[in-house]
């Protein structure tokens, strides 16, 4: 078991979409980059919707994310995990990242997009019901987990709801 820190977002003030995993996994953390592991779908996606190259390097990667006006975080700041997979999380060592002061520093944003069940569930869990009533009323919407944990959709499909979802907003 190990007790595990997400990273800070990735976000500037105009940001209109925000993009929430729920904790990063050991790759990433080992290589203190959102989604690092190599068979991790999430850059590949989002890099064609941006029309740019997900072999960019990570800095280059996170810049476009902004030039689109998407931000990107996870719903824990903090859980006790063995492992990479969400189902491996301690459940009552969940501590959420502060979206109070995130989404008033980030009052643009209209779209919360969660990578995956586990960062909806928690973020429904813990940071929902603690929101002002404005906050309450964002739109969101649940993705498929870009993970390779989640095999039973393929890259293709994956890709067609992500890329529709995103680009709509």
């Amino acid at each position: 078991m190990s007790y595990i820190h997400s990273f800070p977002p990735i976000a500037q003030s105009n940001a209109k979409i925000l993009i929430l995993g729920s904790m990063p996994g050991q790759a990433s953390l080992d290589a203190q980059q959102y989604y690092a592991h190599p068979r991790n779908a999430f850059w590949k996606i989002v890099c064609v919707f941006m029309k740019i190259s997900a072999d960019l390097p990570y800095l280059e990667r996170c810049q476009s994310l902004c030039k689109h006006h998407i931000a990107l975080w996870d719903v824990m700041q903090s859980c006790t995990r063995s492992g990479s997979l969400d189902a491996d999380i301690i459940e009552d060592s969940i501590s959420p990242n502060d979206f109070h002061t995130f989404l008033y520093e980030h009052p643009h944003i209209t779209h919360i997009f969660f990578n995956g069940a586990k960062a909806e569930q928690s973020f429904m869990k813990y940071v929902h019901p603690t929101l002002s009533q404005g906050h309450k009323t964002l739109n969101y919407q649940r993705l498929p987990s870009t993970s390779p944990a989640h095999a039973s959709m393929t890259f293709e499909k994956k890709q067609d709801v992500w890329t529709n979802a995103i680009s709509s907003h």
